[in-house]
């Protein structure tokens, strides 16, 4: 049996859900992640909670396809953010039936952080829901460990760590920190592969992170060391913007080579 598969909207983030739910689908991936709130003023999200027409059309993609919802995205915690202000966004993730919530910490003061991770994640588990905090190197939360921290500290089991095999490496965290972790922590990751260097600018950090990752198996990253220290279990949401990937006609054909590479790496470790 085939490993299922989660496509990140990152990798085609051109695509509003419904295509990108349909071009998953044809190229083999199980299920998405959506993103629903943009990362920056010059990138997309698709705000479904405000759009009923591309919702119905999303939920018809769904439904015609079989496919699911991984992960919706991308909510920041910073020093304002308060946990009440994202029932619409909840709601449309539980209507899809989303199980995740991608969250990213942008405040400096992390003991404020925690707290407001326990209370969202409270929120959210109202809506059949939990947060992964996913740890960046140009952040203060910069490792995995970090994260592991912030996320222990709520002292709520629902909320987990999202392990990027990107950020990971580029944060130079340990591959024994993945072991000691508590299983349930690291619910799903986000798989990709990139050229390895001794440092980095931010500048660099960011540019890998948005244009030039590569197919699993494709770069320098240890992803089998990394794969075989994650519980059996773990889910995977592929994440590489298409624009890293060679030209190969359309975006199915794109994620088609992005589905058999990554299966392709899976073969040789225990998560196959």
């Amino acid at each position: 049996m085939t490993r299922p598969l989660s496509l990140a909207h990152l990798t085609f983030l051109d695509l509003p859900p419904p295509a990108l739910v349909r071009v998953a689908a044809a190229a083999g991936f199980a299920a998405v992640g959506l993103r629903l709130i943009a990362v920056t003023p010059t990138t997309p999200g698709y705000a479904l909670m405000d759009d009923p027409k591309m919702m119905r059309e999303t939920r018809a993609a769904l439904r015609d396809t079989g496919v699911t919802v991984n992960d919706i995205e991308f909510l920041r915690f910073t020093p304002d953010f308060q946990a009440d202000q994202f029932d619409a966004f909840l709601s449309v993730g539980a209507e899809l039936g989303a199980k995740y919530i991608v969250t990213a910490p942008y405040d400096p003061d992390l003991g404020r952080l925690s707290d407001n991770l326990a209370r969202f994640a409270d929120r959210a588990a109202g809506f059949g829901l939990a947060p992964v905090l996913e740890f960046f190197p140009w952040t203060n939360v910069a490792d995995l460990q970090a994260a592991l921290e912030i996320v222990t500290n709520t002292g709520t089991a629902s909320a987990g760590v999202l392990l990027d095999t990107l950020h990971f490496d580029r944060s130079g965290s340990q591959l024994g920190d993945i072991s000691r972790a508590d299983p349930s922590r690291l619910p799903f990751i986000h798989l990709c592969d990139a050229l390895v260097k001794p440092s980095y600018s931010e500048e660099e950090l960011l540019h890998t992170a948005r244009e030039a990752r590569l197919i699993p198996g494709h770069g320098q990253i240890g992803l089998t060391d990394i794969l075989e220290r994650l519980p059996r279990d773990t889910g995977i949401g592929v994440e590489i913007p298409a624009s890293a990937v060679p030209e190969s006609g359309s975006e199915t054909a794109r994620a088609r080579e992005i589905f058999l590479g990554t299966h392709k790496l899976l073969g040789r470790t225990a998560l196959a």
